[in-house]
């Protein structure tokens, strides 16, 4: 397996509030992967990027060559593809971090609308709603 195909999603209910990530992950030899997460009380900028933190590490794990992420967060894709710097103390450490991970991939990120990415929003949707019941 080397090419991988991850839809992310990460949102809290407030902001900050309860949160949760989804990620799903398209061309793994045993399927597709669905990951929901409860990440504790985060905002939303911050449960963008472990849902593509969570992306990058499945993908490192499954020994993919290349991942390519489609996010919802405009915020997220223009601070890895470099168009905005990341200026935020909160976010910088996240996104160091998904930097370092994506340079042992061949990896690319592109912004997809909402509707497209319906299926990663409820999975962390029902990560929230999962923990808060």
């Amino acid at each position: 397996m080397s090419d991988l195909i991850a839809y992310i999603d990460g949102g809290s209910q407030g902001n900050p509030g309860p949160a949760g990530v989804g990620v799903v992950i398209d061309g793994a030899a045993a399927g597709t992967i669905r990951i929901a997460k409860w990440i504790g009380r985060q905002d939303n900028n911050v449960a963008e990027y472990v849902a593509l933190m969570e992306a990058l590490q499945c993908a490192l794990d499954l020994k993919a060559q290349r991942l390519h992420v489609y996010s919802d967060s405009q915020v997220v894709v223009k601070q890895m593809t470099g168009e905005y710097q990341c200026r935020s103390t909160l976010l910088y450490s996240l996104h160091w971090t998904c930097r370092k991970l994506a340079r042992s991939l061949e990896f690319s990120i592109s912004h997809v609308v909402r509707a497209r990415n319906a299926e990663a929003n409820t999975l962390a949707q029902s990560a929230v709603l999962w923990r808060l019941q």
